[in-house]
Protein backbone atom coordinates (compact mmCIF):
# COMPACT_ATOMS: atom_id res chain seq x y z
CA UNK A 1 0.00 0.00 0.00
CA UNK A 2 1.37 3.44 -0.90
CA UNK A 3 2.21 5.74 1.99
CA UNK A 4 4.10 8.90 2.90
CA UNK A 5 5.14 10.77 6.03
CA UNK A 6 4.29 14.34 6.99
CA UNK A 7 7.07 15.91 9.02
CA UNK A 8 8.40 19.31 9.99
CA UNK A 9 12.17 19.49 10.24
CA UNK A 10 14.73 22.26 9.95
CA UNK A 11 18.15 21.54 8.46
CA UNK A 12 20.53 22.33 11.34
CA UNK A 13 23.48 22.91 9.00
CA UNK A 14 21.57 25.50 6.97
CA UNK A 15 20.36 27.11 10.21
CA UNK A 16 23.93 27.48 11.52
CA UNK A 17 25.03 28.90 8.16
CA UNK A 18 22.24 31.48 8.26
CA UNK A 19 23.17 32.49 11.83
CA UNK A 20 26.85 32.82 10.83
CA UNK A 21 25.91 34.99 7.84
CA UNK A 22 23.73 37.18 10.04
CA UNK A 23 26.63 37.62 12.51
CA UNK A 24 28.92 38.62 9.62
CA UNK A 25 26.40 41.18 8.40
CA UNK A 26 26.23 42.71 11.90
CA UNK A 27 29.97 43.41 11.79
CA UNK A 28 29.66 45.29 8.47
CA UNK A 29 26.53 47.34 9.19
CA UNK A 30 27.10 50.97 10.11
CA UNK A 31 24.27 51.13 12.65
CA UNK A 32 25.85 48.25 14.61
CA UNK A 33 29.43 49.64 14.69
CA UNK A 34 30.85 49.49 18.20
CA UNK A 35 27.72 47.76 19.52
CA UNK A 36 27.90 44.50 21.44
CA UNK A 37 25.24 42.60 19.47
CA UNK A 38 25.31 39.00 18.27
CA UNK A 39 23.37 35.90 17.26
CA UNK A 40 23.98 32.54 18.92
CA UNK A 41 22.62 29.12 17.91
CA UNK A 42 22.59 26.49 20.63
CA UNK A 43 20.34 23.47 21.24
CA UNK A 44 17.63 24.45 18.70
CA UNK A 45 17.50 27.99 20.09
CA UNK A 46 18.68 31.17 18.41
CA UNK A 47 19.53 33.90 20.91
CA UNK A 48 19.70 37.54 19.81
CA UNK A 49 21.43 39.95 22.20
CA UNK A 50 21.82 43.72 21.78
CA UNK A 51 21.89 46.82 24.00
CA UNK A 52 18.45 48.09 22.91
CA UNK A 53 15.11 46.49 22.03
CA UNK A 54 14.80 48.29 18.67
CA UNK A 55 18.15 46.76 17.65
CA UNK A 56 16.70 43.34 18.41
CA UNK A 57 13.92 43.97 15.88
CA UNK A 58 16.51 45.04 13.29
CA UNK A 59 18.50 41.89 14.02
CA UNK A 60 15.37 39.80 13.62
CA UNK A 61 14.87 41.26 10.13
CA UNK A 62 18.48 40.40 9.24
CA UNK A 63 18.05 36.83 10.48
CA UNK A 64 14.74 36.40 8.64
CA UNK A 65 16.30 37.48 5.35
CA UNK A 66 19.23 35.09 5.82
CA UNK A 67 16.91 32.21 6.69
CA UNK A 68 14.73 32.89 3.65
CA UNK A 69 17.77 32.91 1.36
CA UNK A 70 18.83 29.56 2.83
CA UNK A 71 15.39 28.02 2.22
CA UNK A 72 14.31 27.81 5.86
CA UNK A 73 10.70 28.71 6.57
CA UNK A 74 10.42 31.54 9.11
CA UNK A 75 7.32 29.96 10.64
CA UNK A 76 9.61 27.28 12.10
CA UNK A 77 10.82 29.89 14.63
CA UNK A 78 8.86 30.43 17.83
CA UNK A 79 9.78 33.83 19.33
CA UNK A 80 9.65 34.22 23.09
CA UNK A 81 9.06 37.60 24.80
CA UNK A 82 12.00 40.02 24.77
CA UNK A 83 13.93 39.93 28.05
CA UNK A 84 15.15 43.47 28.73
CA UNK A 85 17.28 44.80 31.56
CA UNK A 86 19.41 47.96 31.96
CA UNK A 87 22.45 46.61 30.10
CA UNK A 88 20.97 44.59 27.26
CA UNK A 89 17.94 43.10 25.57
CA UNK A 90 17.70 39.42 24.71
CA UNK A 91 15.34 37.52 22.43
CA UNK A 92 15.18 33.72 22.27
CA UNK A 93 13.78 32.08 19.15
CA UNK A 94 12.94 28.39 19.60
CA UNK A 95 13.37 26.28 16.47
CA UNK A 96 10.39 23.95 16.02
CA UNK A 97 11.50 20.41 15.16
CA UNK A 98 8.92 17.75 14.40
CA UNK A 99 5.14 17.91 14.34
CA UNK A 100 3.83 18.51 17.87
CA UNK A 101 0.87 16.51 19.16
CA UNK A 102 -1.69 19.30 18.77
CA UNK A 103 -0.69 20.05 15.18
CA UNK A 104 -0.64 16.35 14.35
CA UNK A 105 -4.21 16.02 15.60
CA UNK A 106 -5.25 19.03 13.46
CA UNK A 107 -3.64 17.44 10.39
CA UNK A 108 -5.33 14.08 10.98
CA UNK A 109 -8.68 15.82 11.55
CA UNK A 110 -8.23 17.85 8.36
CA UNK A 111 -7.53 14.69 6.36
CA UNK A 112 -10.54 12.86 7.84
CA UNK A 113 -12.84 15.86 7.29
CA UNK A 114 -11.66 16.09 3.68
CA UNK A 115 -13.24 12.71 2.90
CA UNK A 116 -10.04 11.43 1.30
CA UNK A 117 -9.78 7.67 0.79
CA UNK A 118 -6.72 7.42 3.04
CA UNK A 119 -5.83 6.58 6.62
CA UNK A 120 -3.76 8.98 8.74
CA UNK A 121 -1.99 7.99 11.95
CA UNK A 122 0.29 9.85 14.35
CA UNK A 123 3.69 8.23 14.79
CA UNK A 124 5.85 10.15 17.23
CA UNK A 125 6.74 13.53 15.72
CA UNK A 126 5.32 12.76 12.28
CA UNK A 127 2.07 11.70 10.63
CA UNK A 128 1.90 8.68 8.33
CA UNK A 129 -0.72 8.65 5.58
CA UNK A 130 -1.57 5.41 3.76
CA UNK A 131 -4.00 4.75 0.95
CA UNK A 132 -4.78 2.29 -1.83
CA UNK A 133 -3.99 4.62 -4.72
CA UNK A 134 -1.07 6.93 -5.34
CA UNK A 135 -3.44 9.58 -6.73
CA UNK A 136 -5.32 9.73 -3.41
CA UNK A 137 -2.06 10.46 -1.59
CA UNK A 138 -1.15 13.18 -4.07
CA UNK A 139 -4.56 14.79 -3.53
CA UNK A 140 -3.90 14.84 0.22
CA UNK A 141 -0.47 16.45 -0.31
CA UNK A 142 -2.02 19.14 -2.55
CA UNK A 143 -4.75 19.88 0.02
CA UNK A 144 -2.22 20.06 2.89
CA UNK A 145 -0.01 22.49 0.97
CA UNK A 146 -2.94 24.89 0.58
CA UNK A 147 -3.82 24.75 4.30
CA UNK A 148 -1.85 26.64 6.96
CA UNK A 149 -1.09 24.68 10.14
CA UNK A 150 1.38 27.19 11.64
CA UNK A 151 4.48 25.14 10.85
CA UNK A 152 6.32 24.20 7.67
CA UNK A 153 5.42 20.72 6.42
CA UNK A 154 7.63 18.39 4.41
CA UNK A 155 6.40 15.25 2.72
CA UNK A 156 8.87 12.42 2.65
CA UNK A 157 9.30 8.66 2.57
CA UNK A 158 6.81 8.32 -0.31
CA UNK A 159 6.43 4.57 -0.89
CA UNK A 160 4.52 3.02 -3.74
Amino acid sequence: MPSFDIESKVDNHEMSNAVDQANRELTTRFDFKGVNANFELKDDKVTLTAPEEFQISQMQDILNSKLTKRGIDISSLDPQPVDKNLAQAKLVLNVKQGVDQASAKKIVKFIKDGKFKVQASIQGDQVRVTGKKRDDLQDVIAALREENFGLPLQFGNFRD
